[in-house]
């Protein structure tokens, strides 16, 4: 198993905790967080009923226009 990358760190039975970076127990993969962000909300936004997005989209104008006022 250890050629695989799962030393010691995995114990036997995952008893032996730590191992890799100092915070969070392990590398972070940034890219894939990223990405599945981006997955999980396309995948909700069509999912979404029409009426639904339209009233996402009218508060996204009203925002802006609101915002485009104020400054």
């Amino acid at each position: 198993m250890v050629e695989y990358g799962n030393g010691i760190t995995h114990g036997g039975a995952g008893q032996v905790s730590g191992g890799g970076s100092a915070v969070g127990g392990g590398p972070v993969d940034v890219g894939a967080s990223v990405g599945h962000w981006v997955s999980t909300t396309v995948s909700t936004v069509s999912t979404m009923p029409p009426l639904e997005l339209l009233a996402i989209a009218a508060a996204i104008v009203i925002g802006l226009v609101i915002l485009r006022r104020a400054f």
